[in-house]
C-alpha cells in the first residue's frame, strides 16, 4: 500500500510540474483558434499586437494618378518657359524638365541646355530651380563653359511670373 501511495504522490508531483509547462507552451502555440471566416487583423510589426496597418501596405501603397507631386502652376509655367527649346526629358513625377542643346543662328559658336527642377508643392520662389549650361565651339568641338547663373536666375523669375499669371487666370475663371 505504501508503494501505491508513493506512486500516486510521485504522479501528482509530476502532473503538477508538467501542467504549467503544458499551458505555457499551448499559449505560445501558433495554432489559429479563430474561425476560418473571421478576417485576420493587421499586426503591428513593432509591438506584435493586433491593430494598425500592415507593413506590406506601406511598401506597396500606390500613388493616386489624379495629381502630380509638384506644384501644378509652377510645372505648367516651367513647360511654357522651356518651350522655346526642344525638350529632351520630361519627368512629371520627379518635377524635372531637361532640354536638348540649343543654338541660335545669331550665335552659332555657343549653345545652351536648360534643366528645370520643380521641387515644391507651393507656389514659392524656392520651389523652382533652373540650371543653364553653356558650351562654346572651339576647333569644331564643343567645350563646356560652365553654367550661366544670370540666365538661370532670369528663367526662374520668368517661370514664377508665368505661374502667378496662370494662378490669376484660374482665379478669374472661378469667380465668373
Amino acid at each position: 500500500m505504501t508503494a501505491m501511495i508513493y506512486r500516486l504522490t510521485t504522479l501528482r508531483k509530476t502532473a503538477l510540474a508538467v501542467l504549467p509547462v503544458t499551458f505555457f507552451l499551448a499559449g505560445c502555440s501558433s495554432l489559429k483558434l479563430d474561425p476560418p471566416e473571421k478576417k485576420e487583423q493587421p499586426v503591428s510589426f513593432l509591438t506584435g499586437k493586433p491593430g494598425g496597418i500592415k507593413l506590406s501596405e506601406l511598401i506597396d501603397k500606390k500613388q493616386s494618378g489624379d495629381s502630380i507631386p509638384v506644384n501644378a502652376l509652377l510645372w505648367r509655367a516651367a513647360l511654357d518657359i522651356a518651350s522655346f527649346v526642344p525638350l529632351d526629358d520630361v519627368d512629371t513625377f520627379g518635377g524635372t524638365i531637361v532640354t536638348e542643346w540649343y543654338q541660335t543662328s545669331a550665335k552659332a559658336e555657343k549653345r545652351l541646355k536648360l534643366s528645370f527642377f520643380v521641387t515644391g508643392l507651393e507656389l514659392r520662389s524656392d520651389a523652382i530651380k533652373v540650371r543653364a549650361y553653356i558650351q562654346n565651339r572651339q576647333d569644331g568641338n564643343w567645350i563646356d563653359a560652365g553654367q550661366d547663373e544670370k540666365l538661370a536666375r532670369r528663367l526662374e523669375d520668368l517661370t514664377l511670373t508665368r505661374a502667378r499669371e496662370l494662378r490669376a487666370a484660374s482665379a478669374g475663371e472661378t469667380v465668373q
